[in-house]
């Protein structure tokens, strides 16, 4: 086949530089994106009567069928057809003859390729957000759900104090609410459009570059050609709020897995979502959440990919920036079947409650409680604390909770403490102490709940 660049070559291409160099394996994806962005352009050379009317008529259901083509499984690609836009190209001259050749006016690969990156990654954000939303909308029906259950706080993986488990959920929620807040963000940086900027310099022709961004949707217009068709910034962006939120994911992971084993029994898993082992019969391990931990690496290696392809490149365009779509299309597959997977393990988890109560009030979570209660009565907080620590030092080598102790035992410790202390030892009244904006009381819990709701339309 004939190189669209061939005319300044007398050998031919080494056929290891054929398979080195060819990106149509993994940037045929991009084919819906490329269709489109030739339609719209052949609609603006017939505006700039670069193209006739007829001519622009007979390219644009060329384009149209070789869609179909391609989505029939008619049409692939050759080994000699390098990427997606050689194997558009070639088939639209079987199809309309040289009349092809004038759709690339003033067109470069260049603007092209930049093209059909930005189209689909914003179809492919819009997808995202919309996975966000569900696996947030899940987390508000867990916590709405489950109001009532208390849950061991934690810190440094050691129960510290009481919460509601609802809170916990809630956690989530704003973790994900961040994360599309980001995504939405990355999106309108990448509707930028880069068509009309040539190889580098601008395009010679009179083409209507605002009526090239209402066609294919976009909010803006690149403002240099030079940086039109280097940029990868939308990319690295996408790449790094992928990378938080596939952090995100990676800690709820963890904690799924761990909430779920015998030793913490909180919750049970939805066999649907856990494998077997081929030795041992009774185990039902937590397979889908461990490969979301892991897959969690081949996203911040995604970033890391392109950030080393973009260190020290120089403008304009280098063929360094080939290495941008696989990273990416991995990373946006897994970012989104994460997403979707989660939301959909979380709608069959079971909760214990009473396991999940009784650890909420297990390992002296109400100890800061005491120190509370004891600054209520005028203690300054310091000597509270040390108090506190020393009742929950008697407590263990009695083998007591805080609430088992008497009121005669407490005296020892702290005289200021009256029978109203073993009201301030429950785990309903501490969580409702912590009422401030933001808490685990009750009531700030259900206004954060019906907050969610009303952001996610529920």
């Amino acid at each position: 086949m004939e190189k669209l660049w061939g005319g300044r070559f007398k050998e031919t291409t080494h056929e290891l530089v054929e398979e080195f160099t060819a990106s149509a394996p993994f940037d045929l994806r991009l084919y819906r994106q490329d269709i489109a962005g030739s339609i719209a352009y052949c609609k603006a050379l017939v505006k700039a009567k670069v193209l006739t009317e007829e001519e622009g008529k007979r390219i644009e259901q060329a384009l149209q069928q070789i869609r179909r083509e391609i989505e029939e499984g008619k049409l692939v690609p050759r080994p000699e057809e390098e990427d997606v836009h050689t194997l558009i190209e070639g088939r639209l001259k079987e199809a309309v003859g040289e009349a092809a050749g004038k759709l690339h006016t003033g067109r470069s690969r260049n603007d092209q390729v930049a093209l059909d990156l930005r189209l689909w990654l914003r179809e492919e954000i819009d997808h995202l957000l919309e996975a966000f939303k569900d696996l947030q909308g899940t987390l508000v029906e867990l916590a709405e759900r489950h109001l009532g259950v208390a849950a061991p706080g934690y810190t440094h993986l050691r129960k510290a104090q009481p919460v509601l488990l609802s809170h916990y959920f809630m956690a989530y929620y704003e973790m994900f609410k961040r994360d599309r807040a980001r995504m939405a963000e990355c999106r309108r940086r990448v509707d930028v459009l880069p068509l009309g900027s040539g190889a580098l310099a601008g395009n010679p022709y009179p083409i209507d570059r605002q009526y090239l961004a209402e066609l294919l949707g976009f909010s803006q217009i690149s403002a240099n050609s030079m940086d039109a068709v280097s940029d990868r910034d939308f990319v690295v962006e996408f790449l790094a709020v992928a990378s938080i939120a596939m952090m995100h994911l990676s800690r709820l992971s963890e904690e799924l897995i761990l909430w779920s084993s015998t030793e913490f029994g909180f919750i049970s898993l939805p066999e649907a979502f856990c494998t077997g082992s081929s030795i041992m019969p009774q185990k039902v391990n937590p397979d889908v959440l461990e490969l979301v931990r892991a897959k969690t690496g081949r996203v911040y290696g995604a970033l890391v990919t392109l950030l080393t392809v973009l260190k020290a490149l120089p403008l304009t365009y280098n063929r360094d920036l080939q290495e941008d779509k696989e990273p990416l299309f991995d990373a946006v597959d897994t970012l989104k079947a994460s997403l979707q997977l989660m939301a959909l393990l979380l709608e069959g988890i079971e909760i214990r409650g009473e396991r999940l109560q009784g650890a909420a009030e297990e390992d002296f979570t109400l100890a800061t409680d005491l120190a509370d209660y004891l600054a209520h009565k005028g203690v300054p907080f310091r000597q509270a604390h040390r108090t506190a620590g020393e009742v929950v030092r008697y407590a263990e080598e009695k083998g007591k909770g805080l609430g088992e102790l008497s009121l005669e035992e407490l005296k020892r410790f702290c005289p200021e403490a009256e029978e109203d202390v073993f009201e301030w030892l429950k785990v309903e009244r501490s969580l409702e102490r912590r009422n401030l904006p933001g808490g685990t009381a009750p009531e700030r819990v259900k206004e954060a709940i019906q907050r969610a709701k009303e952001e996610l339309g529920l």
